[in-house]
């Protein structure tokens, strides 16, 4: 599979006495830059989650987010009982202290209810948070990488489409260079006739012959579909290809470049320009590919 460096997904879960809430989006970067912003009470989750992000991901700027959104409880209004078996056991604690200790003050009424699960404390545990938070961001992290997955697959069909037609003007531009340099040989031999009346017609050819080495474009034209072969390839073959693809994008761009300057054409210099056109669609959607 080919992926995107763009991505977004969020993901929440019902706790009970809050909700968790994650969500994960990314955009381009050279290399993988993961930030976090997460809540002081799941700032732990840090180290965890960037280790299940680096397991999948090679490339991008990532940001995580998670907070919990704390819910009322239900029947807020209903009266709270404490709990019996643990005030009983208060009691005793309080009893066996005072008579070793009688100078001792007894527990207040207010330092019972304080006490830790006394009106039945439903606060969430860290082991607690850490287990949603990982079977959440699992999912989470599932899908996030999907939209990348879609992405990049889109991304993918509009780089062979734009080979695609690279190839249809290459093809085009073929059985144009034969004619137009022999008509640009005529024209050159006309104008050194004319310039030199006592040059040989054997140095005119040599120096006409020097001239058209010069501006033959046969070699671009085989390396500019050797590049596309190798384009097809990489596409083929997937995978974490947006450096080898920015790669062949620059000599592709090269070979376009050396066709234009080379051509002696009007029909040539728009293939190339036409070419140089198709490749800079191609470099901008290659600069999203992880």
């Amino acid at each position: 599979m080919i992926y995107s460096m763009t991505g977004y997904a969020a993901a929440s879960r019902d706790l009970g006495s809050a909700v968790m809430n994650l969500e994960i989006k990314s955009v381009n970067s050279r290399y993988l830059d993961i930030s976090f912003r997460l809540s002081e009470d799941l700032r732990f989750l840090e180290m965890p989650l960037r280790e299940k992000i680096t397991e999948r991901v090679g490339r991008g700027k990532i940001e995580c987010r998670g907070y919990l959104q704390a819910q009322p409880a239900q029947g807020a209004a209903r009266e709270r009982a404490p709990n019996a078996a643990l005030l009983a056991e208060l009691g005793k604690l309080d009893d066996a202290v005072r008579g070793v200790l009688p100078q001792a003050a007894p527990l207040s009424v207010a330092e019972v209810l304080r006490w830790p699960g006394v009106l039945g404390d439903d606060s969430l545990t860290a082991e607690q948070l850490q287990a949603a938070a990982q079977e959440l961001f699992a999912k989470l992290l599932d899908d996030f990488v999907a939209t990348r997955e879609r992405e990049g697959a889109k991304l993918a069909d509009v780089l062979r489409d734009r080979a695609a037609r690279m190839r249809e003007q290459v093809r085009a531009a073929e059985p144009l260079l034969p004619a137009a340099l022999a008509a640009y040989r005529e024209r050159l031999s006309t104008k050194l006739r004319e310039a030199v009346a006592n040059l040989d017609e054997e140095r005119i050819r040599q120096e006409v012959g020097v001239f058209a080495a010069k501006i033959d474009v046969a070699e671009e034209i085989a390396r500019l579909v050797t590049h596309m072969d190798e384009l097809e390839r990489v596409l083929k073959k997937g995978g974490a290809v947006g450096k080898r693809l920015d790669f062949l994008m620059q000599e592709l761009n090269r070979e376009a470049n050396t066709l234009a300057s080379k051509s002696v054409s009007g029909e040539v210099t728009a293939i190339a320009l036409e070419l140089k056109l198709l490749i800079e669609q191609m470099r901008e959607q290659v600069q999203n590919l992880e």
